[in-house]
């Protein structure tokens, strides 16, 4: 009983680590521009080199250490996000700063899926979702407070201050995560296991329903703050309000979400895929009146990142014994998704029709929304409980 609540919040605590350190420099990009001389463009390199070691580095690490113990690996994962977040913090050069952000990238997709994989091995299996909730509300607070609260840091002390707390708190989530995760036999899963499970139709249409689905969210979530000041004529620290009630939003969705998952996954995602098309087919006109735009936001805060619980359970029902080189998989397809919502969001914005970003994102969750009939057919009443909760086997 006390490993199913003490090992999840440890690694819920080491995720916030690792989640703020994704986000943190784009908020920090003027600044290191300056002081490193390079443009805020070039600067924004720090945020695509970051996306790219998650999205593959990420998997080939989780393939590499397929048969290491899981306690040992991750502190090692712990200690090289540490040592990137540290090259970071003292890189005299825009090169080096991108080989920090680089390093730490590397173990990001790689913790997060082990991170889910443990919490989820300590709970009973009717506590699936919520196990992947916890660890993955780790990563909603960073975005809720420690994205906003480095920045400030950024602003006061300088850019780099913030890399050395994120260095600092590294090192005490190794100590954390010594204290509380037991020893346990490396994994039996081979490499060739792992991309085995991978490569199954399942598993691929998952990771492709969550790129896919979450893209839609991207799409919008990108151009939220123009499209609040330019269409709906908030202020800049309105907005800055409405993105907090956004984040707790989205905690509060990802609690909620992992609580539905464990009932029925299939119905879960179907409900928010649909909610999420509903949501962004009307932010269009929503974002028209203030009162509607503010409803919007707090429903999409809601809904974005109640995909994360169900799709990672979908992943893990497909993935039997040899789950983590697809759920690390499947944590790079949500940085992908956001890549590619973002850059589809761009290109909407770039001719001129910031309002309908909304419809761009409401298509790519239907879509989203299709994907999961292949991969979740749809099962009678009478059977769904049981065909959500039995893992496939490899």
């Amino acid at each position: 009983m006390r490993e199913s609540v003490t090992i999840p919040a440890a690694l819920c605590a080491s995720v916030f680590v690792v989640g703020t350190s994704e986000y943190l420099i784009s908020g920090l990009l003027p600044q290191v521009g300056a002081d490193l001389d390079v443009s805020v463009g070039t600067a924004g390199q720090a945020v695509t080199v970051y996306a790219l070691g998650v999205v593959f580095g990420g998997p080939l690490v989780a393939a590499l250490t397929a048969r290491t113990p899981r306690k040992g690996l991750a502190l090692g994962l712990m200690l090289l996000f540490a040592a990137g977040s540290a090259i970071s913090a003292v890189a005299p050069s825009f090169e080096l700063l991108l080989v920090g952000r680089l390093v730490s990238s590397l173990s990001h997709a790689a913790f997060l899926a082990l991170a889910v994989v443990t919490a989820t091995s300590v709970v009973p299996p009717e506590k699936t979702g919520r196990a992947i909730s916890t660890v993955a509300s780790g990563f909603t607070v960073a975005t809720l407070l420690g994205v906003p609260l480095g920045a400030l840091l950024g602003e006061g002390a300088g850019w780099r201050a913030p890399f050395a707390v994120l260095t600092a708190l590294s090192l005490v989530a190794v100590v954390l995560l010594a204290a509380v995760l037991p020893r346990r036999p490396a994994p039996t899963a081979r490499l060739r296991d792992e991309v085995r499970v991978v490569t199954r139709l399942p598993v691929l249409l998952a990771i492709a329903t969550t790129a896919v689905g979450f893209s839609g969210v991207a799409t919008v979530f990108t151009y939220i703050a123009p499209l609040l000041t330019r269409v709906s004529g908030f202020s800049s620290a309105a907005v800055s309000g409405l993105l907090l009630a956004y984040g707790a939003g989205s905690f509060l969705g990802n609690i909620l979400a992992g609580r539905f998952a464990d009932r029925s996954v299939s119905a879960t995602l179907r409900g928010v895929f649909g909610g999420l098309a509903g949501v962004l087919v009307l932010i269009p006109f929503a974002a028209l009146w203030r009162p509607s735009a503010v409803a919007a936001v707090l429903v999409l805060g809601l809904l974005g990142t109640a995909t994360i619980a169900p799709l990672q359970a979908l992943i893990l029902r497909h993935a039997g014994d040899a789950p983590t080189l697809a759920a690390a998989a499947n944590v790079g397809a949500f940085n992908l998704g956001a890549a590619a919502g973002s850059a589809i969001g761009g290109v909407i914005v770039a001719a001129g029709a910031l309002r309908w970003t909304g419809l761009a994102g409401a298509l790519l969750s239907l879509a989203g929304l299709a994907l999961t009939y292949l991969v979740l057919p749809h099962t009678p009443a009478t059977t769904r409980k049981t065909e959500d909760h039995v893992p496939a086997t490899t």
